[in-house]
């Protein structure tokens, strides 16, 4: 889908003041209501937004430690390790993945004690060969998209 210079600035806004109304959106653009609306609505339909949602903080809910977490999974068996993995309420994220592993979770844990209850729940897990977990200290990037968006409005306008 072709992201173009007026659909970089209204992921933009989205991005910076999710709260604002689209009639907002519009007059700081200095385009129609509908036209923005339009625009979102596109982007929904084609999968570019996904989520309208607030970001919340697993630390802030109780759950400052970060673990990214290696499955190794038996042959054959990762579809149900995979649905296993969905009723961990500890894993925020999990991705199939090559290299070192078969599967990477991202893990958050109140303390370490509860990090490594997790992983023994894991382990456990039938399907399950081995973890390695790898501890996040700090976080120097925080998730963002807003520059890849700029990069792609950037490259649509010169076309």
């Amino acid at each position: 889908m072709a992201v173009d210079a007026l659909d970089t600035r209204i992921l933009r806004l989205l991005i910076e003041q999710p709260r604002t109304s689209v009639r907002e959106y519009a007059r700081i653009l200095g385009v129609a209501r509908g036209t923005v609306q339009a625009r979102i609505d596109r982007l929904e339909r084609d999968g570019v937004i996904t989520s309208t949602g607030p970001v919340l903080s697993p630390a802030a809910l109780g759950h400052p430690v970060l673990a990214f977490v290696h499955v190794e999974v038996t042959q054959g068996r990762l579809d149900e390790v995979g649905d296993a993995l969905a009723g961990v309420p500890e894993i925020v994220e999990a991705f199939s993945i090559t290299g070192g592993g078969d599967l990477l979770t991202r893990v958050v844990a109140r303390d370490a004690g509860h990090l490594e209850d997790v992983i023994q729940r894991l382990i456990r897990l039938p399907g399950v060969v081995r973890t390695r977990t790898e501890i996040a200290l700090r976080e120097r990037v925080p998730h963002r998209l807003l520059p890849l968006v700029e990069t792609i409005g950037q490259r649509s306008a010169t076309v």
